[in-house]
């Protein structure tokens, strides 16, 4: 098997070079030898061809990758949120939980890709046994996660266990997920295919998991603030009452009963986003079949983890499309981490806060088609510059126009354009650099899962450093937790952290990507070769004797 295979890449390497004299004339032993080789292919076995995706495995597979993005957008969106102003612990523990979170969630990854690396086959496959078996847990710890604990003390470390156990039990189903896709089919534009509807359903998650939250949360976030004076939280505690509109009636709170309607609704809607969880994972399961690497035999032994870890890591292409990754994933952590703050405290748009964050969703689950024909008709490369750079100018304009609720929604809609690219385009782009990968590399097998958790490690904690680098910010700028309003250099600070911030990191991550060297000339000489590849591992059960003869 593996000589069938090294021969086939010789011959791939040396594109026929060797075929031809100096002179350019064919060598006519090697033409009798074409000859001959290609009227015995003919009486070899067929090689399979891949099988299309139906829609519905397409969708099913699409619907399983939705509660990682709705989890993702509830937490980024409000758990900073969250902890300061309805759990109530201080800006310093916070930027703890957040950071320590981020940096335990980004260890997890390569962790849980080793482990996945060693497990073998079972009847449902080798990667579906970790997704369907961590979430039920997950589930249990995402709602204890958003419950207030009746503790004067110890907060902080309640919070920081369940966050880091619950980015563990998410990233057993998030790793295995994401290799899932190497192994729908072995055709790479139906790989392409289901990658456009897992990002159109991951960004419709994202929407559902931003609708679901802000409207039963937002209210109550909106009310928890003074209305005819500004008050810290201390000496609201001590005030008569507050007059609040909730559910349509207008009625009198008192401030203890606004803060317990606040921690209700968010136990109320961790119910909801852990009932889509479960369903979407009983979805994948039953509309999902995983197929085993088709590119080597089940005799080949999966390579040690280290030493794949090694290849992966000295993979050029992979090094600069994970790069480029990292920026741009920090960018819009950014903005996301910081948003509801944002809206809250620097530009005097509390109420409106879930509303424009719905607009933003909705326009990108609107325009991933377009970016699906975009990057056919003009390549992926070209659709990462124009997608991701298109949301500068907005990022800007939202901070230099403050409090103008027409801009808002404009910023709103034209954002859309660059959150449906980066779904879309950097995850898409992955297939293309493990299929290089094994192009070079034909013997290896079962480094899937090690390209999805590093592809994600780095990300992950330079997000955890951001995010905990961005609420010390608001410590040393002066937040006051619980307060309904804050200091001027908090809304300064919190401006730089939506605006010049990403701005800065998404021209850092595009000025890498420059060199990344897979373009579309690229990409389509390895699917051929690849194909090529396959159709001899498929008709090597009788190679060398075959060849033997012919010879």
């Amino acid at each position: 098997m593996a000589e069938c295979l090294r021969a086939a890449l010789q011959r791939r390497e040396k594109g026929g070079s060797e075929c031809r004299a100096e002179s350019g004339q064919w060598d006519s032993a090697t033409d009798i030898w074409s000859a001959k080789w290609l009227t015995e292919r003919k009486k070899l076995p067929k090689a399979k061809v891949a099988k299309k995706l139906t829609i519905c495995s397409k969708l099913c597979f699409a619907i399983g990758g939705a509660p990682y993005e709705v989890v993702g957008s509830v937490i980024g969106f409000y758990l900073q949120i969250y902890l300061l102003d309805v759990a109530q612990i201080t800006p310093f523990h916070a930027s703890l939980v957040l950071f320590i979170g981020r940096a335990w969630d980004a260890i997890t990854d390569p962790a849980v890709g080793y482990l996945i690396s060693k497990s073998k086959w079972t009847k449902i496959g080798r990667l579906m046994p970790w997704i369907i078996g961590s979430a039920p847990f997950a589930v249990v710890s995402y709602l204890l996660l958003w419950y207030v604990p009746p503790l004067k003390t110890g907060k902080f470390l309640w919070y920081l266990f369940f966050y880091c156990l619950f980015q563990t039990l998410l990233t057993c189903f998030h790793v295995p997920y994401s290799a899932l896709t190497m192994f729908l089919s072995s055709d790479q534009k139906e790989r392409d295919s289901a990658t456009a509807y897992r990002m159109t359903m991951e960004v419709f998650g994202t929407m559902i998991g931003a609708a679901v939250q802000g409207q039963i949360v937002a209210q109550g976030h909106a009310s928890n603030h003074c209305f005819p004076q500004n008050t810290s939280a201390d000496s609201s505690i001590n005030s008569t009452d507050v007059i609040s509109s909730l559910n349509g009636n207008t009625s009198t709170w008192q401030p203890q009963d606004l803060l317990s309607h606040t921690k209700d609704s968010y136990m109320i809607a961790a119910g909801v986003v852990g009932g889509v969880y479960i369903f979407c994972t009983i979805v994948l399961f039953f509309g999902v079949k995983e197929r085993d690497d088709p590119y080597t035999v089940k005799s080949d032994k999966p390579i040690p983890f280290l030493k794949g870890m090694k290849l992966v890591m000295r993979h050029g292409p992979y090094v600069k499309l994970t790069t480029t990754f990292l920026f741009t994933s920090l960018a819009l952590q950014l903005v996301e981490g910081n948003f509801a703050l944002f809206c809250t405290y620097a530009v005097d748009l509390r109420h409106h806060f879930q509303n424009i964050v719905l607009t933003i969703l909705v326009s990108a689950v609107v325009t991933i088609p377009f970016w699906q024909w975009f990057l056919q008709r003009f390549g992926k490369k070209a659709a990462v510059y124009c997608g991701i750079t298109w949301i500068i100018p907005f990022l800007i304009m939202m901070v230099s126009i403050p409090n103008n609720l027409i801009v808002s929604y404009l910023v709103a809609v034209s954002s859309g354009l660059s959150v449906a690219s980066y779904f879309l385009l950097l995850w898409s782009m992955l297939p293309d650099v493990v299929d290089d990968f094994r192009l070079q590399n034909p013997y290896i097998k079962g480094l899937e899962p090690i390209f999805c958790s590093f592809y994600v490690f780095f990300t992950k904690f330079a997000a955890g450093v951001s995010l905990g680098f961005s609420t010390l910010s608001l410590d040393f700028a002066g937040y006051e937790t619980g307060a309904c309003s804050q200091p001027p250099p908090v809304a300064f600070t919190l401006k730089l952290l939506v605006g010049a911030a990403p701005t800065g990191l998404i021209v850092i991550g595009l000025l890498i990507f420059r060199f990344y060297p897979i373009t579309e000339e690229v990409r389509m000489r390895n699917k051929l070769a690849l194909r090529e590849l396959r159709d001899n591992s498929q008709n090597c059960d009788r190679p060398l004797k075959d060849m033997g003869s012919i010879l």
